[in-house]
């Protein structure tokens, strides 16, 4: 199988995710997503982040009804600070009957130099760029690149650190999330302090 590998905070997940996590999924050529939880680095105090579960949680809910994108805690399970590159070495060895790809954002696209052995990462995965509103791909390093494949995927402007924001000041973010998260973060009392 082709699996697509989103990472992510996901604090919390919100309907953009899903619209680019189901897009790619329907429309890449990718079997399947994997939207993959980013541990809390214990180094960085992080006081609006929720705890590792309870963002796994999260991502459960939003995606239970999607069969082609499943939530993903295999960073937990490896030591941190944790590079992707490590993360694509431990997958493959561990489902090697799958070909693992990234999904990322043009503005990570624009950094992937920076990080550590990106060049084995080129080498060895694919990588699925969706769209932001900028013009940075024309001037990427990478646009011609045969592993890098430009996905014209909607736009969706919709930020985790807008939603818990406008969380804690008692706005109403309900629909940009999915049904399950939002009952979940509000019977939770999540990002209200």
């Amino acid at each position: 199988m082709k699996i697509g590998l989103y990472f992510g905070t996901f604090n919390p997940i919100h309907v953009g995710h899903l619209i680019i996590a189901n897009h790619f999924a329907e429309y890449s050529g990718l079997d399947q997503i994997w939207m993959v939880v980013t541990p809390h680095n214990p180094l960085k105090n992080k006081q609006t982040l929720l705890d590792d579960y309870q963002r796994l949680q999260l991502v459960f809910l939003a995606t239970e009804d999607y069969p082609k994108i499943k939530p993903s805690d295999i960073e937990f399970k490896l030591s941190q600070p944790n590079y992707t590159v490590n993360t694509l070495a431990h997958l493959q060895e561990k489902f090697p009957q799958h070909k693992f790809s990234l999904i990322m954002g043009e503005d990570n696209l624009k950094s992937l130099h920076k990080w550590k052995n990106y060049d084995i990462i080129l080498q060895n995965h694919a990588i699925y760029v969706y769209p932001r509103i900028s013009s940075e791909l024309e001037n990427s390093i990478y646009k011609d690149n045969p592993k890098v494949h430009i996905i014209d995927a909607p736009i969706v402007e919709i930020s985790s650190t807008f939603i818990r924001e406008n969380i804690k000041n008692k706005k109403n973010v309900r629909p940009l999330l999915p049904e399950k998260v939002w009952e979940y973060i509000d019977h939770n009392n999540f990002y209200k302090k």
